[in-house]
């Protein structure tokens, strides 16, 4: 009997020096000092096949290892644990003369650091924000508008209709009519916000944002028009820029006019930026139709406005030579990253 308790104590002496981590120590320990499992554990059970004279030795013989096994075991897990510890602590060590490491700073989205930079240009002006829902029905978006019938943006192909009635806006112009309904001149408001039309190339997509800008009051003309686009085009492209009007044609304005700027680039001399023409064509814009003002409840003959359409894109591909609208779509930090106003 004596020569078996001498094998276990070796068994555990020899064990311990194979163990690696406290959970394998955890698992070794348990599988001699189990009460109900561990070998010493089951040796006490045996107690009733042992002579009765023999008992209390192979008892106290049994105690002997049991107390000793746990007193080993303890020795054995704190110098394992301490092992441990300094490997955990020479992991987390950090060299405080090494060099950090670059932390790159982040910045806002282009769309959005121009959306600030025209919010900023305008509200100098005392334009105030409104911003309308991306889902509007058919009359505020069109016929509100004075948008006819049979007009091509009604279209399925142009328009992304939600059911006959309620669509994705194709303009922010909607939020203008909104506006109109509820507040009596004079009115100043720019209406930024995300747009929906059914075309995509290199300079459309889908869905961009637009900038309507918007004033009613009593003797606006083109040239409180002109005057205020002129600082625009100087505060977002440069002091030497100016505008011209050219004649076209909107429904919801009338007269209607596209707006050009001199080539910042090039300075109007001509360059591959403004094809050789000196020009850049930016915008719409237009004295607002007076069936438009009558939809809304305003006196037409009172009270004129004025009204323009910034494509907020457009205008960041054009100042920080952007050559596809889809660059602004990706999340490419190495060309989000480069355009920090």
């Amino acid at each position: 009997m004596n020569e078996r308790l001498e094998n276990i104590r070796q068994e555990i002496i020899e064990g311990a020096k194979e163990l690696s981590n406290s959970k394998s120590a955890y698992e070794f320990r348990k599988k001699f000092t189990d009460s109900k499992t561990g070998k010493i554990g089951l040796l006490m059970k045996e107690m009733k096949n042992i002579r009765p004279e023999e008992r209390a030795g192979f008892g106290k013989g049994v105690n002997e290892l049991k107390e000793w096994a746990l007193d080993y075991f303890a020795k054995v897990e704190e110098k394992i644990k301490k092992a441990e510890l300094e490997k955990r602590y020479e992991s987390e060590k950090i060299d405080v003369t090494e060099p950090s490491t670059e932390i790159k700073k982040g910045n806002l989205h282009p769309i959005t650091q121009m959306r600030n930079q025209l919010i900023d240009v305008f509200a100098g002006m005392g334009f105030e924000i409104y911003e309308g829902s991306e889902v509007e029905n058919d009359y505020y978006n069109f016929t509100a508008l004075n948008t006819p019938k049979d007009h091509p943006a009604r279209d399925m192909q142009d328009t992304f209709y939600l059911s006959p009635e309620y669509l994705l806006r194709t303009q922010t112009s909607a939020g203008q009519i909104h506006v109109m309904e509820n507040k009596k001149p004079p009115i100043k408001i720019l209406s930024p916000g995300k747009v929906f039309r059914s075309d995509d190339d290199a300079t459309h997509s889908p869905m961009f944002t637009q900038m309507e800008g918007l004033v009613v009051d009593e003797k606006i003309t083109l040239c409180d028009l002109k005057g205020m686009l002129d600082v625009f085009v100087k505060k977002i492209y440069g002091e030497g820029t100016t505008t011209r009007l050219r004649p076209s044609y909107f429904p919801f304005t009338e007269p209607s006019v596209e707006v050009d700027c001199s080539c910042f680039e090039c300075g109007g001399k001509g360059c591959r930026l403004c094809k050789q023409t000196g020009w850049i064509e930016i915008l719409g814009a237009g004295i607002v139709n007076k069936k438009v003002l009558e939809n809304c409840g305003i006196d037409s003959e009172k009270y004129s406005g004025l009204a323009f359409g910034i494509g907020i894109e457009r205008t960041a591909m054009l100042k920080y030579g952007i050559n596809n609208i889809k660059l602004l779509f990706e999340s490419d930090l190495r060309v989000l990253s480069q355009i920090d106003d």
